[in-house]
């Protein structure tokens, strides 16, 4: 089933991913992938020093996660036109190991633009743990393409 055409988006329309939970496999992989070995991410006896007291994931990963997340729900399945843009992404609380993450999207406006046989949707978003705190939030753009004639 493909996802949603850029005239199918609302503003207001709500969506919810399913969850995940955040393994230490993830953040061995993510430092592999990304170059960032930082201690308070791959060194458990440094991270029972710092005012977290393990090891936290790295921020990065959180949005990584939230946007594979966002993409199994489906709606933006061979209608998404490209990724835009982050806007004032927040990481307000850590993501640790055993964390499991959703996130929750809210679609805040909308702006066709035909030129590229589609348009622009923004979404309000928050990735949130399992006690529904939020981890991070903040905004993403993408282009959606038109519904075919």
């Amino acid at each position: 089933m493909p996802g949603l055409y850029f005239e199918e988006f609302s503003v207001g329309q709500k969506v919810i991913t399913a969850g995940r939970t955040v393994a230490e496999s993830d953040i061995v992989t993510f430092a592999g992938l990304s170059g960032d070995y930082n201690s308070i991410h791959t060194d458990a006896e440094f991270s029972k020093t710092t005012p977290f007291g393990q090891r936290v994931s790295h921020g990065l990963l959180g949005l990584s996660i939230a946007s594979g997340l966002a993409m199994r729900t489906g709606i933006m399945e061979g209608t998404v036109m490209a990724f835009r843009e982050i806007n004032e992404w927040k990481f307000v609380k850590p993501i640790f190991i055993g964390d499991t993450i959703h996130a929750e999207l809210s679609i805040t406006e909308t702006k066709a633009l035909p030129r590229i046989g589609g348009g622009s949707v923004t979404i309000a978003l928050e990735v949130k743990n399992q006690s529904n705190d939020v981890c991070q939030r903040g905004t993403w753009n993408v282009l959606v393409a038109s519904k075919p004639k």
